[in-house]
This record gives structure tokens, C-alpha cells and sequence, in this order.
């Protein structure tokens, strides 16, 4: 199908965030107040720590702050993977904290066993399904990539099901496809934005003041407390956790580290089950194929198929707008990429097309830390793997700013930072041509050129 004609009538904005059941806000925060502490983004990151706050310590008093509506940002714009992963997958994990990763794939399990006891337990009705993810093979250069992930996997005691190209096509029917391993386990799919109403919700239950419409514009030091500044009022708090991703950080230092990235996505209308039929997808496994720029796509409880990634587009400069939400030739291609998957899909249409912006750093996996004497805390630099992550950053931040040694705290992955990215102009340079050395990568059966094999060695990476 013309991939114009199958996103002529595609709404421009995300489809999580455009149906109903969202909550009336919140209101803004009208007068300065306390807290015990105080929480600054309404996204994933800021809903758990929020939460797992007042379940420490129902007593404990704290001020949820955030600067649109809950969930509008990247927790209601991605695809709802929700991952155990907190290295941004196996390989990453095992080439940057080698002797942590049995470790830290046990709490990644356990992080994903909890989120899914906490659905459970506030009853929060996100489409939560654990069916597990498939990483598709679709040249031939790729079966080795997913063979030596199978290894790995393996000597850490999982159990992933490798599939040779006729038991992935069975599984999934696209011609496309030579070869898949599939995680059965360890990831689930969530309706995200969903997601982020329902922790609200319970955030509120638990006894959290919620104040959205209410960016915090500065965070400075006023002796025994921190005081956030916003535009009708102030919170003095004794301590803060900071949860706005990439966004102009309140913390100068972090401009370092992290780089706005966007990414795309088309969401499908619901599919009539003979059309289903055509390409079964029984299991509703999540999917990603193996290629540097890759596609992520899933099923949904009503059968629309949603369909993002391979572009990861920096705007020189690092700006941040809201036009760049949209962006027409990406959704072609995504469009033109999606029939080439599923040909037997000709004549179905797209419904909603949107963007977002995705906090990366160099080393992929979030990064941690504390400023103000260890009176603020901050995770960042979830490079599109939050969904699940950021209950693990949220409990990691409670940990430092309580001053607690535990077993996360302890981590090599917690106490180190990613290596920093130059200073513009140098940083958009930088940032160009690895986006075109990576595209160039994957038309010539995974080459990696000069320049990429150089940022390996350097533990500078930049991924699609």
C-alpha cells in the first residue's frame, strides 16, 4: 500500500494519550508548603519514587511536582515494553559490568516481579501481559548476534527459545524473518499511559499531594531544607528526587551526560482477525529486529499493531521542541518498512503517528547520583528502556537519599557515570556521524567503520 495513503488519516498525536479514561489534573500548586520530600516529574521515574516513598513510610510527607499533566511525556509516548533488563539488554550489560550482570539480572527479574505484584495490588488496568520479547533476525549477519546472545543468556541461567526460519515464521509469518530468540519472560506488555494514570492514582490512595500544571523552575539550598521554586509557589523539602529525564536539568552537571534523542512511532488500526490470522502472532510477544536501527512493535488489547523506532533523530544544538514530535519522512518510512514486514497487510491503515523525546547517555543504561550534600537525588539516561527500569532508579534514589548501603547502592553500575559527550558544536558532529557510520553499518552485513569501532573501545556509544 502507498504509505500516504495509510497515514492520510493518522491523528498526530500519541494513541495512549488520545482516548478515554485520562484523569482530571491535579491542581497546580498555589502557595509555598513543606515536605518530607519532594518529587519533581510525573513520568515513570517520579510515580514510583513517589509511591515506594510512602509505602517505606506511609507517615513520611510528599509532594509529587509535575510541570504538564501525568504521563505526557515519555511514559505516554512509548511503546510499553516493560522490560526486567536494567542494562539495556543482555550484551550491553555483560560489555560494560561483566562480574555485576548475574547480579543485576537477578534484580532486573525481581524489579519486573514487583511491578507486576503492584498492578495487581492497586488493581491498575494497563493491558498488563507478560508474554515475553523476540529479537528478529532479518539478515544473515544478524543470526550470529542472536546466537551469542542465547550464550550469554544461558550461562546466566535463563532459558530463552532460539528459532530457526521456519519456527519463527510459524510464530510470527513475515518474510522478512531468518531467525528470532525469544525471552519468554522477561518482558511485559503494559499500556503505558495507563500505567502512569493507575501509579497516580494509587500515589494519591497512599496519601501523595499531586500538583501537575507546576514546573519546578530552580532547586536551591536553604540550609536544612532544598527549596523548589515554581511559578505560584515554593516547596521547601528536606529532600528531593529529580525524575525529569532529559529535560532542561535542574542539575547544570547533568548536561554532560545526557543528549535529547527522538523517536517515532505509528500505532495501526485494530486489525479484523482473518487479517490476524495472516500473520498469527498467537503469543502477542513483543518484537524487535536486530539491525543498529531497529523497529519495536506489539500487539495491543485490541489488536492494532504498534509500530516505531529505526530513525534516532539529534537535533544539532540539543534542542528540545515541541515540533519535533512530527516528523513526516520518518513516518513514511516507518510506514513504507512496515509493509515490507507484514505485505500481507496491504490496506491497512494507520490511525495515529506520533514522536517523543528519550533521555541517552553513552553507556545506554541509567545512570545515578546525588548533589546538595545528598539531599537531592537523581536517575537518567534510560535510552528508552524506562518502562520498567525506572521503578529499579526510583528505589536506588530512596536508597542514597537515606543514606543506606544496599546491595544497589553497592553496585559498580550505580556508583559510576557514563563517559561524557564533547560540547557543542563538537557533540553534534560527534553525534552525525555516528548516526550515519551506524546506517552505514547495517547496509554493509554489520561492518562497523573506523569511527564506530573507535567510540567502542572508548565506551561512547550511540544507538538507534
Amino acid at each position: 500500500m502507498d504509505p500516504l495513503k495509510a497515514l492520510a488519516d493518522a491523528e498526530r498525536m500519541p494513541y495512549w494519550l488520545d482516548r478515554p479514561g485520562a484523569p482530571e489534573p491535579s491542581p497546580r500548586l498555589t502557595n509555598d508548603t513543606t515536605a518530607d520530600l519532594a518529587v519533581i516529574g510525573g513520568g515513570f521515574s517520579g510515580l514510583w519514587t513517589a509511591l515506594m516513598a510512602k509505602e517505606r513510610d506511609p507517615s513520611r510527607d510528599v509532594v509529587l511536582l509535575e510541570g504538564k499533566s501525568i504521563g505526557w511525556a515519555a511514559s505516554g509516548r512509548n511503546g510499553g515494553f516493560c522490560a526486567a533488563s536494567l542494562t539495556h539488554g543482555l550484551l550491553n550489560g555483560l560489555a560494560r559490568w561483566p562480574d555485576e550482570l548475574p547480579t543485576l539480572e537477578r534484580l532486573g527479574q525481581e524489579n519486573l516481579d514487583e511491578i507486576e505484584a503492584t498492578v495487581e495490588r492497586y488493581g491498575i488496568r494497563c493491558s498488563f501481559e507478560r508474554t515475553g520479547e523476540m529479537n528478529v533476525a532479518t539478515e544473515e549477519w544478524q543470526l550470529e548476534g542472536l546466537r551469542e546472545a542465547e550464550r550469554a543468556a544461558r550461562d546466566l541461567g535463563s532459558e530463552p527459545v532460539y528459532l530457526d526460519r521456519d519456527q519463527v515464521r510459524a510464530e510470527v509469518n513475515s518474510p522478512t524473518y531468518l531467525g528470532a530468540l525469544w525471552e519468554r519472560d522477561a518482558v511485559a506488555m503494559v499500556d503505558p499511559a495507563r500505567l502512569a494514570w493507575g501509579l497516580r492514582d494509587a500515589c494519591l490512595r497512599m496519601g501523595v499531594r499531586v500538583f501537575e500544571h507546576t514546573p519546578a523552575r530552580s532547586v536551591s539550598d536553604a540550609g536544612e531544607r532544598l527549596d523548589i521554586v515554581t511559578p505560584h509557589g515554593t516547596v521547601r523539602a528536606r529532600r528531593v528526587a529529580l525524575g525529569t529525564g532529559v529535560f532542561p536539568p535542574l542539575l547544570r552537571r547533568l548536561r554532560h551526560f545526557l543528549v535529547p534523542v527522538y523517536d517515532y512511532v505509528l500505532m495501526t488500526e485494530p486489525l479484523p482477525d482473518h487479517k490476524l490470522a495472516e500473520i498469527g502472532w498467537r503469543n502477542r510477544q513483543g518484537i524487535g529486529d536486530s539491525a543498529n536501527q531497529f523497529h519495536y512493535y506489539r500487539l495491543t488489547d485490541d489488536n492494532r499493531i504498534l509500530w516505531g523506532g529505526y530513525d534516532a533523530v539529534y537535533h544539532n544544538g540539543g534542542l528540545i521542541k515541541d515540533g519535533y514530535d512530527q516528523r513526516d519522512a520518518t513516518f513514511e518510512k516507518l510506514a513504507r518498512n512496515f509493509f515490507t514486514t507484514f505485505p500481507q497487510l496491504d490496506g491497512v491503515r494507520f490511525t495515529h503517528r506520533w514522536g517523543g523525546v528519550i533521555d541517552t547517555c553513552s553507556r545506554f543504561a541509567a545512570f545515578y547520583g546525588t548533589a546538595y550534600r545528598s539531599r537531592l537525588a537523581y536517575a537518567v539516561g534510560y535510552t528508552g528502556l524506562g518502562v520498567g527500569a525506572t521503578r529499579f532508579g526510583a528505589n536506588v534514589m530512596l536508597d542514597l537519599l537515606g543514606g543506606e548501603s544496599t546491595e544497589r547502592t553497592r553496585l559498580r553500575m550505580v556508583r559510576t557515570k557514563p563517559v561524557p559527550f564533547p560540547p557543542e558544536p563538537a557533540r553534534s558532529g560527534v553525534i552525525q556521524l555516528t548516526r550515519w557510520s551506524i546506517a552505514r553499518a547495517d547496509a554493509h552485513e554489520g561492518r562497523r567503520n573506523l569511527w564506530l569501532r573507535t567510540l567502542d573501545a572508548m565506551g561512547l556509544g550511540f544507538d538507534s
